[in-house]
């Protein structure tokens, strides 16, 4: 468990939109040889959780948003940045491609799934936010992925998660990738009804539920 002090100025960090603060704090946790997945789930996950919640309550406004996020991606780059310099090398536990579906420009907690997934020894590919169906298809192809995670923060957007679905099915591909799904309004229900293989609560699910499709766990 890290000290309580630190796990505060992790957070204050964040909500204070301090990009420079955030990364000298990251560097001073890593340095003490504290394992970056967690640092991420017990300082800075919780840190831009509160970001959000403050967000929600109108105690914080968009700019100040923007400026927690680009600190939180600060954050996971130092983290990224620590574990591709690792002297071993493990072999990636397999890759997976990322993208916030298509009319959703969301995507604050992309970076918390990429930076747990690549600290955990995943190989990742984010695509970014409001992406075709088509587009996220031609990728994993391309890239020669094992699994598609896709992201709606919006009821409207959701159904794009059953686009990606029947079109895997028309191409025949649906037995090549494994598909996941998350987001805000997102359920086990709604998964389970499109088709897909897996439902990620939060970030640490996601990991817990890919190496299960993947047989790694």
């Amino acid at each position: 468990m890290m000290d309580q002090a630190i796990i505060d100025d992790a957070g204050q960090s964040l909500v204070k939109g301090s990009k420079d603060g955030a990364i000298a704090l990251a560097r001073e946790i890593l340095d003490k040889g504290i394992d970056p997945v967690t640092m991420m789930d017990e300082a800075f996950i919780p840190g831009i959780n509160q970001v959000g919640e403050l967000f929600g309550r109108g105690q914080l406004f968009l700019p100040e948003l923007i400026m927690a996020a680009d600190a939180m991606k600060a954050v996971t780059d130092v983290v990224n940045e620590t574990i591709s310099s690792q002297a071993v090398q493990k072999e990636a536990k397999g890759k997976i491609l990322i993208a916030t579906v298509k009319g959703d420009v969301h995507d604050i907690g992309k970076c918390i799934v990429t930076s747990l997934f690549q600290a955990n020894g995943f190989t990742v590919h984010d695509m970014g936010r409001d992406i075709d169906t088509e587009k996220i298809l031609e990728e994993a192809v391309r890239l020669d992925v094992d699994i598609i995670g896709t992201s709606a923060l919006l009821t409207t957007t959701m159904p794009k998660q059953k686009d990606l679905e029947e079109l895997l099915k028309r191409k025949g591909l649906k037995d090549r990738f494994k598909t996941m799904v998350g987001g805000a309004p997102v359920t086990p229900r709604w998964a389970t009804r499109i088709g897909a293989d897996a439902y990620a609560e939060d970030a640490q699910d996601g990991v817990c539920k890919a190496e299960e499709l993947l047989g790694l766990s």
